[in-house]
């Protein structure tokens, strides 16, 4: 328990640290754990993971039908800054998951699940995040990738992105489906001068939601090989 100098303390509050794509409503605070879903999930995990930089410790299974092409992550982060880990079993991958957060010396720890874990387990990924935050040289971000809309309980948020190709080649659908502080939000993206980033609006669209709204993109920029 924290003491009454503690809480009393005239020290500024601070907020914690998060990662951003292109809008400070599209925030993923480091040091807790993630859901990706949506058939462009790795596209959207890669993109996480060039804003924080590597080393990127991405974990799998051993008998995945999924895998990413190393030209995919090449247009995102150097490969050799990616770790790749295969697990025998989902018990492994979770266990590997937490010993890498644990250390605190990668700032992205990506486990590619078949399935979402419990709430136990969700937990251990929490209380290990944090405590790599003070162990090692950065705040890690936990993020578990799953099939289908996720479905994880416990995580701190819950992201989806989907194609949307018929508003132009390199569009995506990003959705914001739980988060603890934030209600449920659309954007429209695409990859502009420092990635993955919401769609500009156009100046004469009036409506507030992405998929009513007319975009212009933010500049060229040649497009990842996965959804």
């Amino acid at each position: 328990m924290q003491s009454a100098a503690a809480l009393l303390s005239r020290r500024p509050h601070r907020p914690a640290p998060t990662v951003t794509l292109g809008d400070p409503e599209i925030a993923l605070r480091l040091g807790r754990v993630h859901e990706l879903c949506g058939a462009a999930r790795y596209t959207l995990a890669l993109s996480l993971a060039a804003r924080l930089g590597g080393p990127l410790v991405w974990i799998t299974l051993q008998d995945s039908a999924e895998f990413i092409s190393p030209d995919a992550i090449a247009d995102h982060i150097t490969p050799g800054h990616v770790l790749f880990v295969e697990a025998a079993k989902r018990d492994m991958l979770l266990w590997t998951m937490e010993e890498a957060l644990r250390d605190g010396h990668a700032p992205v720890v990506v486990g590619d699940m078949t399935a979402a874990p419990t709430m136990v387990r969700i937990r251990r990924l929490h209380l290990a995040a944090e405590a790599g935050c003070g162990a090692g040289a950065f705040h890690p971000l936990a993020l578990l990738l799953t099939p289908g809309e996720g479905g994880a309980p416990g995580i701190e948020t819950r992201w989806s992105l989907e194609p949307a190709h018929h508003n132009g080649a390199g569009h995506w659908t990003l959705s914001r489906l739980r988060a603890r502080m934030a209600p449920p939000r659309n954007w429209l993206m695409t990859f502009g001068p420092s990635g993955l980033a919401p769609c500009a609006p156009s100046p004469t669209s009036s409506s507030a939601l992405p998929d009513k709204e007319e975009y212009t993109t933010l500049g060229p920029k040649e497009q990842p090989n996965v959804a």
